[in-house]
């Protein structure tokens, strides 16, 4: 067992920020979709991740950096059918674009982003409504990691 934990294996980013970038401000993420509350559960998982790195800036007085982003589409879509009128399964699909720019405003980065996740459709609305919710905030949870690494390891 202490082989297996001292075996060096770790899934945080091990790259630094750009230009000398040492914390960031994430601001609030614009939404232009209909898919209420989006731009929040974004924001926050952001926030989460800068958190656990070490890299979040309390306030944008504080920062080296600002990383700002919009929500520019999340799309629904049916995979797979019980019938010709009934959906089984439903995909979610969410791009976001984000942008990290210098304290003087100069753009350090920037990155459009897409993934998507599959939810179960139930005979009840409301149960659809929710897996369709937990879909976004899964998908949020994982695009916030990858432009976390992204971020940090400059691809």
């Amino acid at each position: 067992m202490l082989m297996i934990s001292g075996c060096g294996y770790r899934l945080t980013g091990g790259g630094a920020l750009p230009k000398d970038v040492k914390q960031v401000f994430v601001a609030m993420f614009e939404n232009r979709t209909d898919e209420t509350g989006a731009e929040s559960i974004l924001t926050n998982d952001l926030i989460y991740e800068f958190t656990r790195n070490g890299t979040l800036a309390g306030t944008e007085h504080r920062a080296d950096a600002r990383l700002a982003g919009v929500i520019e589409s999340v799309s629904k879509g049916t995979i797979s059918r019980i019938s010709t009128n009934t959906s089984q399964e439903r995909r979610v699909s969410l791009v976001v674009s984000l942008r990290l720019t210098g304290s003087d405003g100069t753009l350090l980065w920037s990155k459009r982003m897409s993934d998507n996740e599959v939810f179960l459709v139930e005979i009840d609305r409301e149960t659809t409504d929710r897996n369709r919710r937990a879909a976004v905030r899964k998908l949020s949870k994982r695009l916030a990691e990858k432009a976390y690494y992204r971020l940090t390891d400059q691809f």
